[in-house]
């Protein structure tokens, strides 16, 4: 019988938290020979009860594979783990998708460089269930070439598997910038959640217009993108000036119902701030200009 899995290419996989175990067991499920280490070695036994190989050092565990894939709580700690290694990561792709900012993928690129070591940093935008899955995408940074000649093993992780360019600090710099997103999304479903609920609606009623409206919002994203690239901002659907006087709604309704403003009252103040400098206007995509500089 033909086994579809047959001469899957062995990866290494360190750091077996909950996503590295869920990293791990994908690869598994793949059909690719797997090693693996975690300083808690029981952390091991499901997959080695599965087929994994528990390395006994890190090096080991690095020597096993010529795919090393890190994935532990932060840079310092894979730093820690993997700096006394060079010799043994040298002619091998050292793949980190330990979360971090662009800065520190950038400096681990440097020191990854300096040891003759080929390194791709990565950013994992699902969580562990959905690992392996339709709905789990990862971006890769680096050489192109390393990423290349490891792809089909990398997309066994997630579908949307993408490469975003040979700037090591990419695929950090868009996690976390994605990470702001799901943020304001969830805060703002929060409190609109909490708004609703001072009229005894509960949420899972609310979920679904909610949900209908975030979808409806993925349109203006799509249209203010080519406007933010061309730095024009017609007011094709509103202006600003219009967006305040709403965002007076929205503070108004939350002081009555005796719900936070703290959110709504931070979006007016910036949309204030545009309207002062003269952007009242534009369309809301002008808002970027706000976003573009530092703090005061």
């Amino acid at each position: 019988m033909h086994n579809p899995h047959a001469g899957q290419s062995p990866v290494t996989v360190i750091g077996l938290g909950l996503m590295g175990q869920a990293l791990a067991g994908t690869f598994l499920g793949n059909g690719h020979p797997t090693t693996v280490w975690n300083r808690s070695a029981e952390k091991a036994d499901e997959l080695v009860a599965r087929g994994a190989t528990l390395a006994a050092s890190v090096r080991d565990a690095v020597e096993a594979s010529p795919l090393v894939i890190v994935c532990v709580s932060d840079y310092a700690a894979a730093h820690g783990l993997l700096a006394p290694l060079g010799d043994a990561l040298a002619g091998r792709v050292l793949v980190n998708l330990t979360s971090g900012t662009s800065e520190q993928a950038r400096e681990s690129a440097e020191w990854a460089a300096g040891e003759g070591v080929t390194y791709l940093d990565g950013a994992i935008m699902a969580i562990p269930p959905v690992i392996g899955t339709a709905d789990a995408f990862l971006l890769y940074s680096g050489p192109q070439d390393a990423y290349d000649a490891h792809e089909p093993t990398l997309k066994a992780l997630g579908a949307g598997t993408t490469y975003l360019g040979a700037d090591h600090g990419l695929a950090s710099l868009y996690d976390v910038a994605l990470l702001g997103i799901m943020w304001g999304t969830l805060n703002s479903f929060l409190h609109g959640a909490a708004l609703v609920g001072t009229a005894k609606v509960d949420a899972t009623v609310f979920a679904p217009f909610a949900n209908r409206w975030i979808e409806a919002v993925t349109g203006f994203v799509s249209a203010y993108a080519g406007q933010i690239d061309e730095g024009a901002y017609p007011a094709l659907d509103a202006t600003i000036d219009t967006h305040v006087a709403t965002m007076d709604h929205l503070i108004h309704e939350s002081e009555s119902g005796g719900v936070n403003t703290e959110l709504p009252r931070l979006v007016k103040a910036l949309a204030d701030r545009a309207v002062a400098e003269g952007r009242g206007g534009d369309g809301y995509a002008a808002m970027i200009e706000q976003f573009r500089r530092p703090s005061a």
